[in-house]
C-alpha cells in the first residue's frame, strides 16, 4: 500500500496507523513551560507528547514475562488476542525476535518512533532479556527512542544499566505514597528472594521508587510517573502522590482509570471494585494539574500494542515477520523524510496555538464573556487532528472542553463500534446504548457523517449531533460550534445543561 508523505496510506489515516485512537489534536501546553532540551526529547514521544500522540506511532515488545510484585487491578494473559489493557500480550517473545519485529514495525510504519518494554510483567524483574533486547536495539536500529515502564521495584540496582543503554524515558507506576493505603492494593512483592506481604510490601515498594525516581532525575532521565485511580482506595490520595512526584523531580503524571470489569480475572473485578466514572477522572486530574502536568491521552495499552491507531499487531506476529525481507537503511532515509514532514505540519498547527486557546472576543462573534459556561463536547476521529471519522465507526471518542478559556483535550472515552461496515450493523441498539452512556456530560459530537437513528437518540439524550465541521481541524471545530451554541442562546449562564437539554 502506498504511503504519502506524512506516512498515511491513501486510503485515509486508519489505513497508515490512525490516531492511536486519538488523544490527539490538543495543544502541548503541558509542555509549553519545559525547557528546551526536554522539550526537544518529548516532541516526537507518541507516549509523552499529546500533541505527537497525534502523529508518530508506538509499538511495545512483550519480552519480560516475570513480575515481582502482585497488583489487584494486574491479571496477566500471555496468549490473548481479545482484550485491550495493560499485561495482556498474544505472543511472548525472545530478544532476537523482539529486535525483527520492531525493524519490521519500522520499516512498514514510518511514523513509528519509540519502542518500549511494558511487560506484560515487568521489564526490570526480567533484566537479562530486557537489556539484551534494548542493546541490539540501540546497534540496529538507532534512530528510535527507548523506553521502558516499571513498577520501581527493581528500579534502583537498574538506573546506571539504563543510562548505560542511552534510556532517557522511564515510566513508574506509582499509586500510592502511603504503605496502609499501599496494603489496599499489593497482597505481595517480592524481592531479594523474600516475599513481602501487605502494608510491610507496600512501605518497601514505596521507598525503592521514590528513591528510583530521584536517581533517574540525577542523571537527566526523563520520568512519567503513572498511577491507577481505584475509587475509594486512592481516589483523594493521588492529589498527595502528584505533589510529591513533581516535587522529585518527574515531569509529567498519568492518571489514569482502573479497568475492573469482572471478565477479566482480576481480584478487583471478581470483586465487585468499580472504575471511576469519566468526570471523577476529569475532576482527579483537573485536581493534580494544580501541582503537575497531567497527561490525558493514555490508551492503556497491552504490552505487545503496535501502531499509531487501532493496534496492528495481528499484522506483525512471529509467522509473518518471519517473511518480511526489511532494508532498514533504507527504512531509515524514509522515515527521517516522513518525520521532517510531520515536523513541518506540527509547527503550522503550533502557529494557531495562541488563537485557538485563548479566542478573542471577535473570534466569539463578540457574544462570549466570563458567565458563559464551558462545554463538552465529543469528537469521532480516526486521526490527523480531524474531524474524519463516521459516528458508526468510532471504536472511542476524544472529548474537548470549549469554554471562554479557550479549547482544551479532556480525554477519551472508549465505545463499541456501532457500524462494522457501511451496511453491516451488529447489535446496533446495545452499540449506540453504550455510545450515549459513555458520552454522559458532553453537549454536543462532532463527526463526519452519522445516520437517521443514532442523530435521534443522541438528541433525545440531550447530545447535539454535528456533522458540519467534516475534515475540518478538531479544536477550530469544537471553537465554531461553542460560538454557535452561544449565538443561539443554548449557554446562558443561568440555565445549567440538564435544563438546556430539556429546553432544546
Amino acid at each position: 500500500m502506498e504511503l504519502n508523505v506524512l506516512g498515511q496510506s491513501e486510503a485515509g489515516p486508519t489505513a497508515g496507523g490512525g490516531c492511536s485512537a486519538g488523544s490527539c489534536g490538543s495543544s502541548d501546553d503541558q509542555l509549553a513551560h519545559l525547557p528546551e532540551h526536554i522539550r526537544e526529547k518529548v516532541h516526537n514521544h507518541p507516549c509523552y507528547s499529546e500533541e505527537a500522540h497525534h502523529y508518530f506511532a508506538r509499538m511495545h515488545v512483550a519480552v519480560a514475562p516475570a513480575c515481582n510484585i502482585q497488583c489487584h487491578y494486574c491479571n496477566r494473559k500471555y496468549d490473548c488476542a481479545n482484550e485491550s489493557r495493560p499485561g495482556v500480550v498474544s505472543e511472548l517473545l525472545e530478544p532476537v525476535q523482539a529486535v525483527k519485529k520492531v525493524k519490521a514495525v519500522a520499516a512498514t510504519i514510518p511514523q513509528m518512533t519509540v519502542l518500549g518494554i511494558a511487560g506484560p510483567g515487568d521489564p526490570l524483574a526480567n533484566p537479562q532479556r530486557t537489556f539484551e533486547t534494548f542493546r541490539m536495539l540501540s546497534e540496529q536500529a538507532p534512530d528510535i527512542k527507548l523506553c521502558v515502564s516499571t513498577n520501581g521495584l527493581a528500579l534502583p540496582d537498574c538506573v546506571d544499566e539504563l543510562a548505560k543503554h542511552n534510556i532517557d524515558h522511564v515510566t513508574i507506576t506509582i499509586n500510592c505514597v502511603d504503605p496502609d493505603i499501599g496494603a489496599e492494593i499489593y497482597p505481595w512483592i517480592y524481592l531479594e528472594q523474600q516475599a513481602h506481604p501487605w502494608a510491610q510490601g507496600a512501605k518497601i515498594l514505596i521507598e525503592r521508587q521514590q528513591k528510583g525516581l530521584e536517581m533517574l532525575v540525577e542523571r537527566g532521565i526523563l520520568v512519567k510517573v503513572n498511577s491507577v485511580l481505584i475509587p475509594g482506595v486512592n481516589d483523594e490520595h493521588l492529589k498527595e502522590v502528584s505533589r510529591i512526584v513533581k516535587a522529585k523531580g518527574a515531569f509529567l503524571h498519568n492518571v489514569m482509570p482502573l479497568i475492573a470489569e469482572a471478565e477479566h480475572g482480576t481480584f478487583y473485578g471478581v470483586m465487585g471494585q468499580r472504575s471511576p466514572e469519566p468526570e471523577e477522572l476529569q475532576d482527579l486530574q483537573d485536581a493534580c494539574a494544580g501541582d503537575m502536568n497531567m497527561m490525558r491521552h493514555c490508551r492503556q495499552c497491552r504490552a505487545d500494542a503496535v501502531g499509531l491507531g487501532e493496534d496492528r499487531g495481528d499484522e506483525f506476529t512471529l509467522d509473518k515477520i518471519e517473511s518480511m525481507d526489511v532494508d532498514y537503511e533504507a527504512a531509515m532515509v524514509k522515515r527521517a523524510a516522513i518525520h521532517a514532514a510531520i515536523k513541518e505540519e506540527l509547527d503550522e498547527r503550533a502557529a494557531k496555538k495562541a488563537r485557538l486557546a485563548t479566542p478573542s472576543a471577535a473570534q466569539l462573534t463578540g457574544t462570549v464573556d466570563k458567565g458563559h459556561r464551558p462545554v463538552l463536547m465529543a469528537v469521532a476521529t480516526s486521526g490527523g487532528g480531524l474531524v474524519n471519522q463516521h459516528f458508526g465507526h468510532a471504536r472511542e471518542f476524544l472529548v474537548y472542553e470549549a469554554s471562554p478559556a479557550g479549547v482544551r483535550f479532556i480525554g477519551h472515552r472508549k465505545v463499541e463500534q456501532y457500524c462494522v461496515g457501511n451496511d453491516s450493523c451488529g447489535d446496533k441498539d446495545s452499540a449506540l446504548s453504550g455510545s450515549i452512556r459513555a458520552l454522559k456530560g458532553c453537549e454536543a459530537v462532532l463527526c463526519s457523517k452519522i445516520g437517521f437513528e443514532p442523530w435521534g437518540e443522541l438528541e433525545a439524550a440531550g447530545i447535539q449531533p454535528n456533522g458540519e465541521h467534516a475534515m475540518e481541524p478538531i479544536e477550530e471545530a469544537v471553537l465554531e460550534v461553542y460560538q454557535e451554541m452561544i449565538a443561539n442562546g443554548r449557554l446562558d449562564a443561568s440555565v445549567g445543561a440538564a435544563e438546556q437539554c430539556l429546553m432544546a
